[in-house]
């Protein structure tokens, strides 16, 4: 009897020892990790949790004129593109239209053509209205685009989106918009409103035929700039004013026969980026003029490959 207990305490012993050398931390490198759990999620695998509150009835909808800001009792409104499946959070791109500052709709534009294929690819895609010169003057525009990111965040479990993973994108005056959300943080002072307990940074930008140096003259500035301007300081209204290394990827796209803003202006934004170490590409676009008009003969790439381009941009940049 006396033999069977001790074979039995012996058993006991053993199995301790086992399940306490199993809980220890494994050592990485000389440093110790702590064992994972099974109810803790590595965080890279966060992304991938959807949230509880997003109702899924939403997949493959539009939400029109949702209010994402509202300034001086001016409810600011945003289209909202559900991706048509759901596997987990979404990334979120967001599409600020163009029209000299003074004009243009969320719902047209030159990137509104590339929503439904960013929509199919499993984007939330979000296309927002500004206010608009000459009632009101810059910085009103930047700061409700900003105000946009930040919202989107603070909004983040309703639409199930990552807010780690947020890109822009627009043309003309739009693209002038996502290159200063791409290049400025808080410390421009363009950061007011709702929502300021929340980031207003991007993690990738697509520019296109956007000016990015107002303190140079070209055929689509002059009256258009002061009218949206006024006396405010042309530098620090340019991107190129504001690139770091910290800016997230670009990719710029800019027609080579474009008058109104020439693809001189996009050079310069490559140039600084650049030399600020930021990954950033400029695509010329043959025989486009602004808008990717074609000028003479089909444009190329086409306008379905650019979209295939931007598409391809923020799978690789917003990737999880």
């Amino acid at each position: 009897m006396k033999r069977l207990t001790f074979f039995i305490a012996l058993l006991i012993v053993t199995s301790l020892a086992c399940n306490a050398t199993q809980s220890q931390p494994i050592a990485v490198g000389g440093e110790s990790q702590p064992a994972e759990t099974a109810t803790s999620l590595p965080a890279e695998n966060e992304a991938g949790t959807s949230s509880s509150t997003f109702d899924s009835s939403k997949l493959g909808t539009v939400e029109s004129d949702v209010t994402y800001c509202t300034v001086d009792g001016v409810a600011l409104k945003m289209d909202v593109y559900y991706p048509f499946e759901e596997h987990g959070r979404f990334a979120a791109t967001m599409f600020v239209h163009g029209g000299g500052w003074s004009s243009g709709d969320k719902a047209k534009g030159a990137g509104a053509a590339d929503i439904p294929a960013l929509q199919q690819a499993g984007f939330l895609v979000v296309s927002v209205n500004y206010r608009l010169a000459p009632e009101y003057i810059f910085p009103a525009m930047i700061e409700d685009v900003k105000c946009a990111a930040r919202s989107l965040r603070a909004h983040a479990d309703e639409y199930n989106l990552d807010p780690n993973r947020i890109g822009v994108y627009g043309g003309s005056a739009g693209g002038h918009l996502v290159s200063m959300l791409g290049t400025t943080d808080e410390s421009a002072g363009f950061d007011v409103g709702e929502y300021l307990e929340y980031s207003s940074r991007v993690q990738a930008v697509v520019d296109m035929f956007g000016p990015a140096d107002l303190t140079l003259d070209f055929e689509g500035g002059g009256e258009t700039v002061r009218r949206a301007f006024g006396d405010f300081d042309l530098a620090l209204a340019s991107p190129v004013t504001y690139v770091s290394a910290d800016d997230p990827p670009f990719l710029i796209l800019h027609g080579e026969e474009d008058s109104l803003v020439p693809i001189a202006q996009s050079e310069e934004l490559l140039t600084k980026l650049q030399a600020a170490g930021v990954q950033a590409e400029l695509v010329p676009v043959a025989n486009a003029g602004h808008g990717f008009k074609p000028v003479s003969g089909e444009i190329s790439p086409s306008r379905e490959e650019i979209s295939q381009m931007i598409v391809a941009f923020f799978e690789d940049a917003l990737r999880e």
